[in-house]
């Protein structure tokens, strides 16, 4: 018989190679997993009664209620894309700040981090600002791989900072692991981690990491101004700085609502992150049919008026049952109901339809392709998590996730090793693994092992330092060289004359800082444990 750690190694290792080799992630995770257990099985290592639980685990991925919020966010991030708010937003904000030493890249990192908190989309918010911004701050005279780094790490952004489809997927992982964890103590009522809990952990973070950009572009303009020259036209607009302001806050008010709407609602406590998806879905519909149609915008603005209408009278009949204690029927109040439901609906109708006879500059239809991107992008992720599902079964069959927890306790220094071993980790894997790759395969396998391991002052680790700490680390994987998908992406779309070399060169000190961060979070945790502990807490 041969020993089952090395066919769980093996597995590891043929399943990394794949990929690096570019196989498809869903199918190398899911048919690696299969055939390593087939092989197993033969040599007497391997119990292939195991695999009658797969059925169970895919059942118990499609009915998750938090992953029902993965499709309408990406829905929403899609939609706000082809609407083009970004490149409103880019040109207003140049206006503004661009008359100053790198304004045109602290508005390109402001931009960036209004997306993040709009769409949550790595790959849109880079090629939307790849494609706007990229051309103008070459054209006005910034140094190359600075532009195209201000560029890759404000469009990571989407990464961290909520609602972020990376944080509903590790939140998801990091739930399942912290009641693993505590079963595993003999805790037979566990307590709970939520998405809304990584939402609130993250913020302040992502907010920390925004302002870090915006720092060292104002060092380097202090230092080397040359490289972020002010804009010269800028200068001599005709526009007062009033006027100019006016325009900006224009622009910025119909992202700003969206994100009042949606990561408001979920911070507060009064949706949960599927229902909020489902706001931030038909807001961003809103949106584009608002802007699709610049003479008749009346009815898209009356039917926002009548959904918030609704939600005012929403409040005011729970506070009438609160106070009566009674069910009470108000005539007059279901009627006004009715007649806001029916302009909220038409002015819903009239969006979509503006969309949907909207074309791109394929001449397709743009809700056809929102939809259609939308079902692609969503499909992908879930077949991941059902490929990762299985692989992760057999792992377990193999008995690798108690090698992983032996080794990890075995370490010198305790927790906080197997803490810095985990992110190294993790850090390493991101020069060649996409993000998701990481979540579906290590956080599974370490997260119940660190999560039941004692802290240096007492106590055991919080699972939303955890998550917030790995989320950051995951946002490296995006800049880092040789698969960095941010870098890719700003390849695709960046002029013949930037050289992938300098584009390289660009990301690195914005890899520093993100790394800066962790090291930052490392020794203060409390920066994303403080506010789910306002919010929620403790």
């Amino acid at each position: 018989m041969i020993d089952p750690l090395l066919l769980c190694l093996a597995m590891f290792v043929v399943t990394c190679g794949l990929l690096l080799a570019g196989f498809p992630v869903a199918f190398t995770l899911a048919g690696g997993g299969l055939a390593f257990a087939g092989l197993g099985h033969l040599l007497g290592a391997f119990d292939i009664a195991l695999l009658t639980a797969v059925p169970q685990r895919l059942f118990a991925t499609m009915t998750n209620d938090i992953l029902v919020a993965v499709p309408l966010f990406v829905f929403m991030g899609v939609m706000l894309e082809k609407s083009r708010i970004a490149e409103d937003l880019l040109d207003n904000m140049g206006r503004l700040f661009g008359r100053f030493p790198g304004g045109l890249g602290i508005s390109v990192c402001i931009v960036g981090a209004l997306l993040a908190a709009s769409t949550g989309i790595v790959g849109a918010t880079v090629v939307t600002m790849g494609l706007l911004a990229l051309p103008t701050m070459l054209r006005r005279g910034y140094n190359v791989p600075l532009a195209a780094g201000t560029i890759a790490a404000s469009g990571t952004l989407g990464q961290i900072i909520p609602p972020s489809i990376v944080l509903i997927i590790l939140g998801e992982q990091l739930s399942v692991a912290y009641r693993n964890a505590q079963l595993e103590q003999g805790i037979f009522a566990p307590d709970t981690i939520s998405v809304n809990d990584l939402f609130a952990g993250a913020m302040i973070p992502g907010l920390l990491l925004v302002g870090l950009y915006i720092c060292y572009i104002m060092f380097v303009a202090w230092r080397r101004p040359g490289d972020v020259p002010p804009v010269p036209d800028m200068e001599k607009s005709d526009l007062p700085v009033r006027a100019q302001m006016g325009q900006l806050l224009l622009a910025l008010a119909a992202p700003l609502l969206l994100i009042i709407a949606v990561l408001g609602s979920i911070l507060a406590g009064l949706a949960s992150p599927a229902e909020a998806s489902s706001v931030g879905a038909v807001g961003a519909i809103f949106l584009a049919g608002y802007r699709a149609d610049q003479q008749r915008r009346r009815g898209v603005f009356m039917a926002v008026l009548a959904l918030g209408g609704l939600l005012l009278l929403a409040q005011i009949f729970d506070l009438r049952l609160q106070r009566d204690q009674i069910a009470t029927v108000d005539l007059v109040a279901i009627f006004a109901a009715l007649v806001l439901s029916v302009v909220a609906l038409a002015g819903l109708a009239q969006a979509i339809l503006r969309v949907y006879f909207q074309s791109t500059d394929k001449d397709a239809s743009v809700l056809v392709a929102v939809m259609r991107s939308a079902m692609k992008i969503s499909s992908m992720i879930f077949m991941i998590l059902i490929g990762a599902s299985i692989f992760s079964l057999v792992f377990r069959g193999f008995g690798g996730d108690l090698w992983v927890e032996s080794f990890l306790i075995a370490l010198p220094g305790g927790v906080m090793t197997a803490m810095f071993v985990v992110m190294a980790v993790m850090f390493v894997m991101g020069f060649f693994l996409d993000f998701l790759e990481i979540v579906f395969i290590v956080v599974p396998i370490v997260a119940p092992i660190l999560l039941q391991m004692e802290m240096p002052g007492g106590g055991l680790m919080s699972p939303v330092w955890l998550g917030v700490m790995m989320a950051v680390n995951l946002q490296t994987s995006f800049l880092t060289p040789p698969f960095g998908f941010a870098l890719f992406y700003l390849r695709g779309v960046a002029p013949a004359n930037v050289r992938t070399s300098e584009i390289y060169r660009g990301v690195m000190p914005f890899v520093l800082i993100q790394l800066s961060l962790l090291f930052v979070l490392w020794h203060l945790p409390e920066i994303s444990t403080w506010l789910p502990s306002i919010l929620y807490g403790p």
